[in-house]
């Protein structure tokens, strides 16, 4: 059964046509990416399954119920890590369970353990760097009560180390959790290395004119980054975006 459907959703801002008869099916645990031209519409179209926007035309439907237009049905991770600096990491990590009221400390604990973070869970964000930033912010999302992930850009300003470190880390936390990811990147690698399928956006108005299912087997190594079949779909997209 297919776990959130968009049916034919447009979006427009006045005259401004952002997206045009967007249809896209997303399964139970799977990690999907969109990838498109800067000033496609990827953000709005989180924006509206998170229903910060309303569409013009179309509907969102999660678990077959209609959500179109409203709130608390996802979690959502920006590009910033966005975590408030007056409130420890512990703290930080554990504020989508305090606004449902479902605390669990010991779960927030070892998740933060299992991400390196043992020794900071009483630090303020200020004593972190940019990576271990994200990493508290994507526990965050992980220990919301939502299981549909948006990851919006997450690790775009991260230095190339740091951001294949963190990919590496995002599938390995995956993995273990298979919850629903939705992830906007620009990095055609990223997108390859890390999803099932691969949703290309034209640009505006935007359209899906590809959709990409990712054959490389999981759990996988940076290597795969190197091989004939991962170049080979690396051109492939690369070609689709540039028209």
């Amino acid at each position: 059964m297919d776990y959130l459907r968009i049916d034919h959703v447009d979006k427009s801002f006045g005259s401004h046509h952002v997206l045009k008869n967007i249809n896209l099916l997303i399964k139970k645990g799977e990690f999907v990416s969109i990838i498109g031209p800067s000033g496609s519409g990827k953000s709005t179209l989180f924006q509206l399954i998170g229903g910060l926007l309303q569409p013009n035309q179309g509907n969102i439907f999660l678990n077959d119920e209609n959500i179109t237009g409203t709130k608390g049905h996802i979690s959502y991770m920006p590009q910033a890590p966005s975590l408030f600096p007056w409130r420890t990491i512990i703290e930080n990590v554990m504020l989508g369970q305090e606004l449902s009221g479902k605390k669990q400390k010991a779960i927030a604990t070892a998740m933060l353990e299992k991400a390196g973070l043992s020794d900071y869970t009483d630090q303020y964000p200020n004593a972190l760097s940019g990576g271990m930033k994200q990493r508290a912010s994507f526990i965050r999302a992980l220990l919301s009560s939502q299981e549909l992930l948006l990851l919006d850009e997450p690790f775009g300003a991260l230095d190339e180390f740091t951001r294949l470190d963190m990919q590496q880390w995002l599938l390995s936390i995956w993995e273990s959790n298979k919850r629903t990811i939705l992830f906007i990147t620009h990095n055609i690698e990223e997108a390859l290395y890390l999803s099932d399928r691969i949703i290309i956006l034209s640009s505006n108005p935007a359209t899906i004119i590809k959709e990409i299912k990712v054959p490389f087997d999981r759990p996988r190594s940076s290597e795969l980054w190197l091989e004939k079949d991962f170049l080979q779909y690396k051109k492939e997209i690369y070609s689709c975006l540039k028209g």
